[in-house]
């Protein structure tokens, strides 16, 4: 009996200096610089000032929903510090920022920074930091290179991609069309007219002019009245907000009325669409991957009614017609997700780590049916479009949710 006893107790005892062993080890937390047992510092870099400043709305949204979260107690117990740089869409302001956001404010990555031209200029930087710059707000193509830049990974559908759909739509549609197509002079447009010529593949001589544009000329219209004398019945618009809404006027001011196509980061109903004239931008095409503040067909969806509520809330000064604002929410939302998914382990690592292994998450604001899926050979979120019409005062899904990967 004393044996047996000897025994449990024994048992006991090297259960207990197990427990004692493993105890710290099973809580141990894991911090890089920006990260601590009450705070997570992330890093953001917007053109709050300068031409694409209409985008603006993304970072003060993406400030509310972290907001939101901290009032609900924060992630995992610690407060999101979210500071927010204006960079005027110039690259050189954009290394600036990037500097003293990790040498001197030392945070734990870079989130949601916006622009192609922008974070390209600073993506060798954070590569060589080693500090995640994750989801870049940019459909460029080449945010998805795990195997070159590790550190740097997208979230929206890539520009090429998107590009792909509209060529597919155009040969369908308007198989004898003459395109005409405006574009942004920097990689954003020229990634978008790769894509629609890869798209077009051998139908590429059914471009009849393509006519690039800068950020620092005042106005488009010059372009768009070259792009109604040469002929074309297709009017392909790639072009930031204010140049995407300048270019529908004078469409319609000198009477020209083509199918026209634009680019979805301008096809926002408030930010474009309104300040273009509603009557005349009936008809107008693109692609989604998010759902439309402005529509009365998401009011009794789950996801929307809790982005109401946020804004209610959190955001009473937003405007839900701008897709910015949606836009904004939903990469909030998946930051969010990827640091729940570190736990305690709050490492530059882990949270690429993390950010490569998210399996069909679906923000509140995404169009049902489109998944954000990420592997570290993947560092595409979202591969996934449908297209629409604008109709009314809102945009009309129609056809079936398309991968923008092969276009099917």
């Amino acid at each position: 009996m004393t044996a047996v006893r000897f025994q449990v107790a024994a048992l006991a005892a090297a259960l207990a200096l197990c427990t004692a062993m493993t105890g710290p080890v099973l809580a141990q937390k894991k911090y890089d610089s920006g990260a601590s047992d009450t705070e997570i510092k992330i890093g953001n870099i917007m053109p709050y000032s300068g031409p694409a400043s209409a985008y603006a709305v993304i970072g003060k949204t993406e400030e509310a929903y972290f907001n939101k979260i901290n009032a609900e107690g924060g992630v995992n117990g610690r407060k999101i510090k979210f500071i927010s740089y204006d960079d005027g869409y110039s690259p050189p302001k954009t290394v600036e920022q990037a500097r003293k956001l990790v040498e001197s404010d030392g945070v734990l990555l870079i989130f949601g920074s916006l622009g192609t031209s922008t974070n390209g200029a600073i993506r060798k930087y954070m590569n060589e930091k080693k500090v995640p710059q994750l989801f870049v707000a940019s459909g460029a193509s080449k945010w998805n290179d795990p195997r070159q830049y590790p550190w740097t990974m997208g979230w929206q559908p890539s520009y090429a991609s998107e590009a792909r759909i509209y060529a597919k739509y155009v040969m369908k549609e308007k198989p004898d069309a003459k395109i005409g197509v405006l574009y942004q002079n920097d990689d954003f447009g020229k990634d978008y007219l790769k894509g629609l010529k890869g798209g077009l593949g051998a139908k590429a001589s059914m471009i009849v002019l393509e006519e690039a544009y800068d950020t620092s000329e005042p106005a488009v219209d010059e372009h768009v009245v070259k792009l109604k004398a040469s002929g074309a019945d297709v009017f392909i618009s790639i072009t930031t907000p204010k140049f995407a809404a300048q270019a529908i006027k004078k469409a319609a001011e000198i009477n020209w009325h083509p199918m026209q196509i634009i680019s979805n980061v301008s096809a926002s109903v408030g930010g474009v669409l309104e300040p273009a004239g509603i009557e005349i931008s009936q008809g107008i095409l693109s692609a989604s991957y998010t759902k439309d503040g402005s529509d009365p067909q998401w009011n009794a969806d789950e996801g929307m009614k809790k982005f109401y509520n946020f804004l209610a809330q959190f955001d009473p000064k937003a405007n839900k017609l701008d897709a910015g604002v949606v836009f904004g929410y939903a990469a909030a939302q998946t930051m969010v997700k990827v640091l729940h998914m570190c736990g305690d382990d709050l490492t530059r690592e882990n949270v690429m780590k993390q950010a490569a292994s998210l399996k069909d998450f679906e923000p509140d604001t995404l169009l049902p049916g489109i998944r954000i899926n990420t592997a570290p050979d993947n560092f595409a979120p979202i591969e996934q479009l449908q297209m629409m019409r604008f109709k009314g005062k809102k945009w009309e899904l129609f056809g079936d949710i398309i991968s923008s990967d092969t276009g099917h």
